[in-house]
Order: C-alpha cells, then structure tokens, then sequence
C-alpha cells in the first residue's frame, strides 16, 4: 500500500481556502454592515473562488517564488474589489467607495500575513519535524542533474529528501534495472530523469514503470531538447522541471468542486431514495434467503488504499464471493439479485461510500483485491487508474466496458477510458456520464448480469 506523503497532505490548501472564505465575510459584515446580507456572502464567495480559479490564486506549490505568490495575491485583490464595487452600485446603490477600499485593503493585509505565515511555517515545519516531505531520487548527469542536486541539499524547507542518485554513466541496463528496485525497495515518492541520457525505449520504460506503481515521474529538459510530449513545465529555482502527466484533479479547486457535487448527489439520493427503497428490499433480500442485507468487498481506492465497499446482496452466501465475478446465469445470483443487478440498484449503497469519501460518484470503477493484484501485473497502466478516487460509474461503464472481464481487450479497454477520464476530467464530463448511466439502465445493457 502507497504510503502518505507530502502531496497528500490533503489538508493544507482546503484550510487555507476556507480560512480566505471566512475572513472575506467577516470584514464584510465589520466594515460594509450597509449590505450585508445572505446574497452578499453568496455574491462574495463564488466570486472569489472563480477569481481564483483564473488566476490561479491556489496553484502554491512548495517551490512556488514568494514574489509570484504576491503577484496572485494582488490580482486576486484587484479583480475582488473591482466586482465588489460593482455589486455596490447594482444592488444597494451605493457609491460609499471608501468603504469598500477599506474593506479590499482590510481583508488584502490579513489574508496576505496568513498566506505567507502558512508557506513560511510549513517551510520551518519540514526543516525541524522532517514532516510533509517526498522522497525523491534523480537519474542521469549533467547540469541540470548537478544543479537539481544541490538544490534538493540546499533547500530541506522545500520538503524534498533526495535518497538515491543514479548517474548511468556506466552499465545503463543494469542501473536502470537497479533504480528500478531501488524505487520500489525505498518507498520513493518521485523520480527525476535527465532526458539528455535516456533514449526514447528507456524514457517509455520509466514512464511504464512509474504509471504501474503509482509513482510521480518528473524530466529535467536539456537547454536544446524539443518536445514531442505535451509536458507540463514548473521550475524549482531557476531550474526548469517537465511533469509527464497533467491530472486536474490534482488542482484543489477541482477536487472542491468534485467534492461539494459528490456530497450534494449522494446526500439526495440516499434522502430521496435509499431511505425508503432500502426497508423494502431489505425485506425482500431477507425472505429469500438468509444473510446480511448489504454485502461488503474491500477494493482497492486512491493511491491503492483499501476501503469495504457496499451493495445490496444480490447473492446467495458463498466462499468464492471475494475471488470470482459473476457470469452470466450465475447459479449463485437469486431471484431478487438478478432483478437489482440488471437495474444496477444493487450499487446505490456505494453512496455511503461518497458520503464517506471513499468514493466519488464518477471515476474509475473499483475492483476486488484479488483481480487488482492480477490485472496490475498483466495490464500495463493499470495502476494510473488509482491516481484518483474510484466512481460508483464511469467513462469505461458507459461505453460498453461494464461487468464481467471475458477477455483481456475488457481489461485494456476499460483501462484506456479510465485514463483518458483521469486526463481530462471536468464536471461536465461527470453530468454526461452520470446521464448515460441513468440512460443506460433504463434501457437495459447487455453485461448487466
């Protein structure tokens, strides 16, 4: 199981989100009481957040330049003001000006000392805890090898601990092969590569590498190198870094919004529908045979953590439960189990599961421990399905790639949607495929068994 790192620390940027949320309120209500109001939070609020979306207010890293930090700050400022002066003359028609600089100046102190204090504590809280830090090693030489290690050395507040270096200057199968298990052995977070000494077959066999166990791989560009990949580039320093994969789900903002959608559709399905559906198949379950009314599986969730997931139990009591997917006819589905899983009603439990976070309403579908063991070492990429959080359905799901695995095109297929979704999420990608769930079941799809 892929152990928590710096990245992960999932509650850093939430915090300070709602920190900005709450002193932006505050001072509205101490220095603009003259409108004040419900619709002014609202108001104030989106318009917040979608400055900051577009100016990227919350894209800090922890190589991010102070300066281009104030830059944001400024610009989230300016754009908040110029709309808060626009809600004035709308909405209250009022022209009190110097209330609302006040107010924009007030809340631009105060939100620019936090900002900085949490990027300069957590700097001071990994230089003297050794917290919120990612391992790390580099492969090849060169400049930009040379210069990336010392900045690793130089700058602990960062939070990079470089464990290994991997030179290649001799012997380049055989390191190549030993970074390997050395990656694996040491539990690293990230690899850099120096693309100046990796031909195009090795840069593919570390990118395999890296996608099949959920590790972040990084290129260090040479000053001539042109690109044939679409790489995102960040600097560390002056350093120039190339990120292979550009996952938006990576960005807090979107994960926010996935988040609020997943808590909103699960809370009204399971008060619109589960609170009554569930006493009446309860009983059904019940009287045609015994055992629980929910069955629960462990699988497999982000960054490969396990989780119980629930369904209604559409199955007789058996051993083989958690080692063989159903087939067609079955002999171990009952009467009521073929009905629930043809209308796919057996999975509306797994909204307890997004309600616990476990779960999202779209991603990639979870499988069971045991076929996640086996498709990982026989389906290459497999693994990048679990940079995300699992769906209760999917992009795979809706075109055709639900159910039972008969073939090994199944398994590949379902594993190229699921990356392009991971690659190109949106909330409105999530609608349409919630749509053609919803379509789908209605209708009746073949693999529904």
């Amino acid at each position: 199981m892929r152990h928590k790192i710096g990245r992960y620390s999932s509650y850093i940027r939430p915090f300070s989100y709602i920190l900005d949320l709450i002193i932006i309120n505050l001072f509205s209500y101490l220095i603009l009481p003259g409108f004040f109001s419900e619709y002014f939070i609202l108001f104030a609020s989106i318009s917040w957040m979608v400055i900051a979306i577009n100016v990227e207010f919350y894209e800090v890293y922890r190589f991010t330049k102070v300066l281009s930090i104030i830059n944001k700050l400024f610009k989230q400022f300016t754009f908040f003001t110029i709309l808060c002066f626009a809600y004035s003359g709308f909405y209250v028609n009022s022209n009190n000006w110097k209330s609302i600089l006040i107010y924009g100046a007030f809340s631009f102190i105060t939100v620019f000392t936090l900002k900085l204090s949490i990027f300069f504590f957590l700097r001071k809280y990994r230089v003297l805890f050794g917290g919120n830090f990612r391992r790390v090693v580099i492969v090849g030489s060169g400049k930009n090898v040379s210069q990336l290690t010392n900045f690793f050395n130089d700058n602990p507040d960062y939070g990079y601990q470089l464990v290994g270096s991997f030179s290649l200057e001799e012997g380049k199968k055989d390191q190549i092969q030993e970074s390997f298990t050395f990656v694996l052995n040491e539990n690293i977070d990230e690899i850099y590569c120096s693309l100046a000494n990796l031909t195009n077959e090795q840069i593919d066999s570390y990118i395999d590498f890296s996608d099949n166990n959920l590790k972040k791989l990084k290129f260090l560009p040479d000053d001539n190198e042109v690109f044939s990949r679409n790489l995102k580039i960040d600097y560390y320093g002056y350093i120039p870094v190339a990120s292979l994969r550009n996952i938006p789900l990576d960005d807090i903002i979107n994960q926010f919004v996935k988040r609020v959608f997943d808590i909103i559709f699960s809370s009204v399905i399971i008060l619109g529908i589960l609170s009554w559906l569930t006493p009446i198949l309860a009983l059904l379950i019940k009287i045609e045979s015994r055992g629980p009314i929910f069955f629960k599986q462990k699988r497999n969730g982000l960054n490969y953590h396990e989780f119980n997931c629930y369904k209604f139990r559409s199955m007789n009591l058996n051993e083989i439960a958690d080692l063989e997917q159903v087939s067609k006819n079955d002999p171990r589905i009952t009467k009521i189990g073929k009905f629930i899983r043809k209308t796919s009603i057996d999975e509306l439990p797994q909204f307890f599961n997004v309600l616990l976070g476990d779960m999202s309403v779209v991603g990639p579908r979870p499988h069971m421990v045991s076929h996640t063991e086996m498709y990982a070492r026989k389906v290459d990429k497999f693994m990048v399905r679990h940079f995300i959080k699992p769906g209760i359905t999917g992009l795979a799901q809706t075109n055709g790639y639900r159910g039972e695995v008969e073939t090994d095109k199944d398994i590949i297929n379902r594993v190229k949607y699921d990356i392009f979704y991971i690659e190109n999420w949106s909330l409105l990608l999530d609608l349409k495929i919630i749509f053609m769930t919803v379509y789908n079941a209605v209708r009746g799809e073949e693999k529904a068994y």
